[in-house]
């Protein structure tokens, strides 16, 4: 055992060091493949900062070109229902009416979902923000039916009374 220790500590890891690098300058150019084309990750020792590696090469940018376009479309179609909310244009006091209200902010909040998702991964940020917004919009367009008739000190029917 003391001998391992001994050859450990005459090791001249300055040498080994540099043979490494010699072998590490030989290798081609461009982007390392770990078989059949599946790229590897560059791995640094140093840390990176706020979620992008030392080289900048772990982690794409914002999205640019058909992928920017398809996410602000998302983001625009919940946009325009979370508007199209304020301006529902039928009572939605009881029945079927109040149905057909909280299936609409139900599709508010699930195109809010949808588009936080798609901005999340794409690294779009303002698209990202009001994806959220239109999350709390679509639960608060909804809240403000259902808690009323869940948790109200009156009652207020889900379906209207017979005439």
């Amino acid at each position: 055992m003391k001998e391992k220790e001994k050859d450990q500590k005459e090791r001249d890891w300055d040498r080994e060091m540099r043979e490494v690098d010699r072998l590490l300058a030989k290798l081609p150019e461009g982007e390392p493949t770990l078989g059949r084309g599946v790229p590897t990750v560059p791995v640094s020792p140093r840390p990176g900062v706020a979620g992008v590696g030392p080289s900048g090469t772990l982690h794409a940018g914002p999205a640019r070109g058909r992928a920017w376009i398809t996410t602000w479309m998302r983001v625009g179609l919940g946009l325009a229902l979370g508007v199209g909310m304020l301006v529902w244009p039928y009572t939605h006091a009881c029945g079927l009416k109040l149905v057909f209200y909280l299936i609409g902010a139900t599709a508010v909040t699930v195109a809010g979902v949808w588009s936080a998702l798609t901005s999340w991964k794409r690294r779009l940020g303002i698209a990202h923000t009001l994806s959220i917004i239109l999350i709390i919009w679509g639960l608060g367009l909804a809240g403000r039916q259902l808690l009323p008739r869940l948790y109200g000190k009156t009652p207020i029917p889900f379906f209207c009374p017979a005439p």
